[in-house]
């Protein structure tokens, strides 16, 4: 199962139980290098369908074909490229800060076009910015 179906039902569960509520966002500060958030991103970027590229230490992305209804979608509204097919992109980049680290997410959908080039159309939204911030306190980090 992967990061980006896990996050709304991650959402369900916290949700239902009391605790501090941490501010929505895609950034967090963490004490020390984020070693476990990065492998357990690996690690459940690992599904059929899904494309984990890492570009250095601090830069890793996780690319997911989408289900055919929405991959339909996106070619259609977005004059996508049906033999090259819409993927949906999660990113996170960590960078060395006085008191730690910093972590950054994106999240965004890829649709080629048939010219060869790729429209990027990122993915806002306050339940994924309050997902993001819950998946980043599990792991030790601080929402900011």
């Amino acid at each position: 199962m992967n990061l980006l179906y896990l996050l709304p039902v991650a959402a369900l569960i916290v949700s239902c139980t009391p605790q501090d509520t941490s501010p929505p966002s895609r950034s967090a500060q963490f004490p020390e290098y984020p070693k476990k958030l990065f492998s357990a991103f690996e690690t459940d970027c690992a599904g059929p369908g899904n494309k984990y590229v890492k570009t250095d230490r601090n830069t890793v992305e996780c690319r997911e074909l989408l289900p055919p209804d929405m991959t339909a979608y996106l070619i259609l509204n977005f004059d996508g490229y049906p033999q090259n097919l819409p993927q949906i992109v999660t990113y996170l980049h960590s960078s060395k800060i006085q008191a730690g680290y910093r972590v950054d997410a994106e999240l965004f959908f890829l649709v080629p076009q048939k010219s060869g080039k790729t429209v990027k159309i990122p993915v806002q939204s306050e339940m994924v910015n309050r997902d993001f911030s819950r998946l980043y306190t599990e792991f030790g980090g601080n929402p900011i």
